[in-house]
This record gives structure tokens, C-alpha cells and sequence, in this order.
């Protein structure tokens, strides 16, 4: 519990103290006068927090974020709408959104009385450079008393959430091409729409085009009949993050990682817009065992506006929750660090004949150089084990800080044949 001592200001403090003195003063040399003057500076401050509100007010907060998901750099405008919910009047109070600094400057200003059922709205604007999902609130109130004697700080526990989403590049309108068992969607295969049969003509069901009506398999059978639409399977794909936080050079925001998170979120509204059935595996979605089920786009983008780095990441666990996939004939994109030859060799291995993978390989050296400014004459460097997955088959493409994305796909996807490096 907030001590009083703790709720006064220096000015009140001084009142306190200097009326005590004048108090014991004005008994020692027996002045009525001076102990009375010695009483009222010390009952200001007392009776100051006498009359402060030490609780909350009953205060009811709603934020509405237009738009609802932010792009890096994009400027979004956030409402707070306050509602006094109490029976009672509202003080004024010196109010401060609390919101992460990579959001922007936090809007202060002066909440002002409101009655039963009043409501106040407030607006400001947000941006951020940096994908993330970031909280609004706690809203700080902060109140004085005329005198300047007493400061109270209490909190509106109120939250709202900000998503600002990776950043997309737009990959041209290439098509990822399959082969062989990677390219299910190529095959001949089909799947009815209505999962009731195989056949082409069916009866009329309410809700039919007429223009799907079948005319001579009507005249034969005497009743409307309709033709079946059947639709190819979708092909399917799974894209892998790596995560770990001690392949990525640096530390807090890495350039590695952000990377390689741009690239998995701008591939996958590449794929879904081709038609694939995206499948997301990262440390989170293993987890919580999103990674076997097809995730929509929105979902995709929102867990990977959320990705963090893990310090108990490990490739080798990811590749071993994806090669169930590779086993049915997955198109498997992934971006990872070469930081480990043996991780990147159990990665190689989940490749099965026939099927397709790629890989965003990031070279840590580059990166690192990158992050600590221009690199000396004299500077030994280690050559990275990029070509472990080449020589398992797959299509890889290394990385840099100055890499370009569409530059890195256009390369990684013109390779042809079984297996290919391109840097």
C-alpha cells in the first residue's frame, strides 16, 4: 500500500516539515500565534490527502486502431473513447497512453470532469518501422490538488493490442513449378465439390445455376439434372523459419531474422496467391500444433508479425516435424542460417526423391560484418556451410544484409534441375 508520505510533493513535504518545526517552536517560546501558524501548514497537506481518491475512477476504455493491421512505416490512428461508468463526477486528471516507444511518442493530455454516462474520445497516431505486436495502454492518470501539495498516479488497466505486420515484397508472377511428386496440384487428380461422389451428373439441388443444368441426361431421366463440377487437388506447401537465437548474429532486433521472416511472410502470399495450401513451421506453431493444419494468409502474416527468436530453437527438431510432409510430396521453402553444418545436413536429409525444396540461405558472416561496419583487410573469413543443402538436392540461394528478396527468389526458382546454389 502507497505510504501518505510517499503521495506528497516536495512542496507538500517542506509544509509537513516546516510545520512541525514551527509547531514545536512555537511551544518551546510559548507563542500561541506561531504554533497556531505551525498547526495550518501542517493540516494543509494532511487535509489535501484527506480528500485525494486513492482508487481509479470507475472510468470505461475502448480503443478502435484504423486500420486494424499496420505495414512498416504505415500511419495508423488510434480512438480512445472514455466513458464515466460511476455514479459520480470525475476529477480532472493529467492522463499518459503508455505505448512502446517504437510506436511513437506517448500522447499526453488532460482528461476532463465528466458526469454519469459523459464520454470523452481522444485520438492519436501510430507508426512503426518494425513488425511486432506491440500494447496500447495502460492509460496513466495523474492528479494534483489546487495547492500542489499532493500527486497521485493511478492506472486504467485497459489494453489493446497494435499488429504491424512483416514487411512483403512482391515476388513477380513467375509460378513456382513442381516435379514430379512436389507437384500434386499438376497432377490429374480430382476432387468433387460436394465430396458426396464421383460422378459428373447429379440431381438438382436448390441453389444450382441453371446454366450447369445437363439437358440430355435430363430428357433421359425425366428430372432436372446437373453436371458435377470437379475442381484439381490444391498443392501444397511448407514453409520453415528458423528461429534459433544463437544461428542469428547480433543481438535484440537482428537483421538475419528479419530477414528471413520478410521472406517466409512475402512467400506465402506469393504461394496462396498461386493456389497452394500453406503450411507454417516455426518453434510457436510446433508448439501449439498449428503446423499440421493449412493456416490462411491473415493468420500466417499475424504469427509471423509475432515470431521471436528462441534460445531453445533447434533445426534438427523442425526438420524432423517436417519430413512427414516431404514424405507426401511438399513443395518445402525455408530460410535458414548456415551457422551449423550439422543441422543443415539433417535439414538436406528430409528432401525425398522426386520432391522439390528451396532455401533462403542466410551466411551469418555477412550479416555480422554487416551489423559491426566495414570489415578489416586482415579479418579472417570462415566459409560458411551453404553447399550442404545443394548437395542434397535442394535449390538454394545465399543471402545477405543487401540482398535483394525478389533478386534472391527470381535466382533461387530459376535453377533448374535436381539441386542448384546461386549467391
Amino acid at each position: 500500500m502507497t505510504s501518505p508520505w510517499s503521495l506528497l510533493t516536495t512542496r507538500g513535504k517542506v509544509f509537513a516539515v516546516l510545520g512541525v518545526v514551527v509547531v514545536v517552536t512555537g511551544i518551546l517560546i510559548g507563542f500561541p500565534d506561531v504554533t497556531r501558524i505551525g498547526l495550518v501548514l501542517v493540516a494543509l497537506p494532511v487535509l489535501a490527502l484527506l480528500f485525494m481518491p486513492r482508487r481509479a475512477p470507475k472510468i470505461r476504455v475502448l480503443r478502435e486502431v484504423d486500420p486494424v493491421r499496420l505495414s512498416p512505416d504505415e500511419r495508423g490512428t488510434v480512438e480512445v473513447r472514455f466513458t464515466n461508468v460511476s455514479g459520480r463526477r470525475t476529477a480532472v486528471y493529467l492522463a499518459e497512453e503508455h505505448i512502446d516507444y517504437r510506436l511513437g511518442d506517448r500522447p499526453r493530455f488532460v482528461l476532463p470532469r465528466m458526469s454519469h454516462g459523459e464520454e470523452r474520445r481522444l485520438r492519436y497516431a501510430v507508426r512503426s518501422r518494425h513488425r511486432g505486436a506491440y500494447q496500447l495502454g495502460p492509460i496513466v492518470l495523474r492528479q494534483r490538488d489546487p495547492f500542489g501539495l499532493t500527486f497521485l498516479t493511478l492506472h486504467l488497466s485497459s489494453r489493446t493490442e497494435v499488429l504491424v505486420l512483416p514487411r512483403i515484397h512482391a515476388l513477380g508472377g513467375s509460378r513456382v513449378r513442381g516435379t514430379s511428386r512436389g507437384s500434386e496440384g499438376e497432377l490429374p487428380q480430382m476432387v468433387a465439390l460436394h465430396g458426396e461422389d464421383d460422378v459428373s451428373i447429379r440431381s438438382y439441388r436448390d441453389g444450382d445455376e441453371l446454366r450447369r443444368v445437363h439437358w440430355p441426361a435430363t430428357a433421359h431421366r425425366g428430372e432436372l439434372m446437373v453436371r458435377q463440377e470437379d475442381r484439381p487437388a490444391r498443392r501444397r506447401a511448407l514453409l520453415l523459419l528458423d528461429s534459433r537465437a544463437s544461428a542469428h548474429p547480433g543481438s535484440g532486433m537482428r537483421a538475419s531474422y528479419e530477414w528471413a521472416v520478410s521472406a517466409i511472410a512475402s512467400v506465402a502470399r506469393h504461394l496462396v496467391a498461386e493456389g497452394f495450401v500453406v503450411h507454417l513451421l516455426t518453434d510457436a506453431s510446433l508448439r501449439d500444433g498449428t503446423a499440421d493444419h493449412q493456416i490462411e494468409l491473415d493468420s500466417a502474416l499475424a504469427a509471423l508479425a509475432r515470431a521471436q527468436l528462441e534460445e531453445d530453437s533447434r533445426l534438427d527438431r523442425l526438420s524432423a516435424a517436417a519430413a512427414p510432409f516431404t514424405a507426401g510430396g511438399v513443395l518445402v521453402i525455408a530460410a535458414v542460417v548456415a551457422a551449423d553444418e550439422d543441422a543443415l545436413r539433417t535439414l538436406g536429409a528430409i528432401r525425398q526423391p522426386g520432391s522439390r525444396a528451396m532455401a533462403f540461405v542466410l551466411d551469418p558472416d555477412r550479416f555480422a560484418r554487416s551489423r559491426r561496419g566495414a570489415q578489416q583487410p586482415d579479418e579472417p573469413r570462415r566459409p560458411a556451410p551453404t553447399a550442404l543443402l545443394a548437395d542434397t538436392g535442394w535449390q538454394t540461394v545465399v543471402v545477405g544484409p543487401d540482398t535483394e528478396l525478389p533478386s534472391a527468389w527470381a535466382a533461387m526458382t530459376a535453377v533448374t534441375g535436381v539441386g542448384g546454389e546461386r549467391r
